[in-house]
């Protein structure tokens, strides 16, 4: 592999902050990413992460801790990623992580403004409240956003539009000057039931709460276990697809440790087109 590459190098890097700030080892040699109580999780962790690097021997992060580095690796890997392909994705871009954790969450972007006047009609009213929950109003963990354009760079080739054509339109920037969601990462450093559960319900609400274009919706994991992978992967519909922190080292540790089962599930998972590795992600994103 040449070192030069792009990609390569940012992933490198990924993984070498990873192994500084979360993923560790405890004093039984048991990856800060596994289920300690679940063997094969334990042993898929420990060839998984022998390949990152050598893990530090530390205790282990509480899990919010965790999840919130995580989070900003992510969201670093991903800037640093999606911002040099400008030339296949022209447009002016912002790679965050807490643009959505504000109390407004989604109703800061174009598509999902209307559900800021829902959350305050329903602070006014109890019975409205009750009826709508708040499941809505999601704040996602990493979130790619586009600003609308001036109509100098619309019509910076040939004159486009102006003030009698296209007024509707939010790219325009005398039509809107809230930010587009262009994607919704959810991350999640390791995967139980509740939390598989979580993604996909943000997911659909942000499907059945859109006006207008839906962004793309990315979860990104940690989780060694293939069978937990699938509880959120397989099935189609309130997610694009799921990214996998390090894909063919964890294709190497399940056939390094004959696990022909998870390793036929995650090729299930791949030509099914509903895992891919993290360096897929930033190029899935610019479609």
């Amino acid at each position: 592999m040449s070192a030069d590459i792009l990609f390569i190098n940012a992933r490198k890097n990924f993984h070498s902050h990873l192994a500084e700030q979360v993923l560790f080892v405890d004093s039984d040699g048991v990856p800060s990413n596994a289920d300690s109580k679940n063997p094969a999780s334990v042993k898929i962790a420990q060839i998984l992460g022998k390949q990152i690097g050598p893990l530090q021997c530390r205790t282990k992060l509480k899990g919010q801790v965790a999840g919130n580095i995580f989070e900003q690796l992510c969201a670093d890997f991903v800037e640093s990623t999606f911002s040099r392909l400008n030339h296949l994705r022209p447009g002016t871009w912002t790679v965050s992580k807490g643009f959505g954790k504000s109390i407004l969450g989604i109703s800061q972007f174009e598509q999902y403004e209307h559900l800021a006047a829902l959350a305050v009609a329903a602070r006014a009213n109890a019975q409205l409240a009750a009826a709508l929950g708040n499941d809505y109003l999601i704040k996602p963990d990493v979130v790619i956003a586009r600003y609308p354009e001036d109509d100098t760079i619309v019509n910076s080739r040939e004159s486009l539009v102006d003030e009698h054509i296209a007024n509707l339109t939010s790219i325009r920037k005398i039509n809107n000057t809230l930010p587009l969601l262009h994607a919704n990462i959810s991350c999640k450093w390791t995967l139980r039931s509740d939390r598989s559960q979580n993604a996909r319900s943000e997911g659909l609400n942000l499907v059945r709460n859109r006006k207008g274009r839906l962004p793309h919706i990315a979860v990104v994991t940690g989780e060694p276990l293939p069978s937990r992978i699938a509880s959120i992967a397989l099935g189609t519909g309130d997610i694009d697809c799921v990214y996998h922190f390090a894909l063919p080292e964890l294709i190497h540790a399940v056939t390094t440790l004959e696990l022909d089962d998870s390793r036929e599930m995650l090729q299930t998972m791949i030509d099914g087109k509903r895992l891919r590795d993290i360096a897929d992600l930033p190029l899935d994103l610019i479609i």
